[in-house]
């Protein structure tokens, strides 16, 4: 079929993951993204850039890696930048990947170009990407409106695709009771959440700002320390529970 043959930027493709989704995957890293979170580590992404690939040679590519996923409840995991922005591609790879049977995962924050139905159909999980959980909030850290990422929620919750929350903590904004209050009220508005993750902030990505010459706004911010942030999730589920 003519969309197999569609092409794709991938920025670079990740083999033997074992944190973005369940088991041993095969991880794609698609390039540009609409957003400009100030918290990003891959701006580099920012851009469509990268290699440009056809559908059956990254198909050829994951296949090397299907007795691995087989064995290990495995598969795939399309992350970025953002997957919704190159969906001719997407669809293309994903319906050829459920031919050979492999676990999809979506990583994303919701924010593409549309045929959000079509795509929600082919993949098999979604690890939805909380940039803030208030609009306001959501704009200044982001640069866009929150309203993409809501249609994309309005199309998750339609599909009953199980879905798993990833939130970064970045200290001082999102490491307080009033936020984790706002976040355990946005949750509610999203069905088959499986699992919440809470992303301690880290500077490993600054390096990246330095040699793409891009301003980094958050250059002063501390990391977020990891056990900060683990008691933090408690606090979390806590405040959820009491809703």
């Amino acid at each position: 079929m003519k969309e197999f043959n569609m092409t794709g930027f991938i920025d670079s493709i990740e083999t033997f993951g074992l944190v973005d989704g369940p088991g041993i995957r095969s991880v794609l890293f698609f390039s540009g993204c609409a957003l400009r979170c100030k918290f990003c580590h891959n701006p580099e992404m920012w851009k469509k850039t990268g290699k440009e690939y056809s559908v059956d040679d990254v198909l050829k590519l994951i296949l090397k890696s299907k007795p691995y996923f087989k064995r290990n409840n495995g598969g795939v995991t399309f992350s970025g930048g953002e997957p919704l922005l190159q969906v001719d591609f997407l669809i293309g790879l994903s319906r050829l990947l459920k031919q050979e049977n492999i676990h999809i995962a979506l990583d994303t924050a919701g924010v593409g170009i549309g045929r959000y139905e079509e795509i929600l159909n082919l993949v098999d999980l979604v690890l939805f990407d909380v940039k803030y959980a208030e609009k306001n909030g959501y704009k200044k850290l982001t640069g866009n409106e929150i309203f993409e990422s809501e249609k994309f929620i309005d199309c998750l919750n339609q599909s009953s695709k199980p879905v798993w929350i990833r939130q970064v903590i970045v200290p001082g904004l999102m490491d307080n009771e009033d936020y984790l209050k706002q976040l355990a009220v946005y949750l509610k508005k999203i069905k088959n959440i499986e699992k919440i993750e809470f992303l301690p902030f880290h500077h490993l990505g600054f390096s990246k700002y330095d040699a793409l010459g891009i301003s980094n706004p958050f250059v002063d911010v501390q990391e977020m320390d990891k056990l900060d942030c683990e008691n933090l999730y408690q606090r979390f589920l806590e405040i959820r529970d009491q809703l």
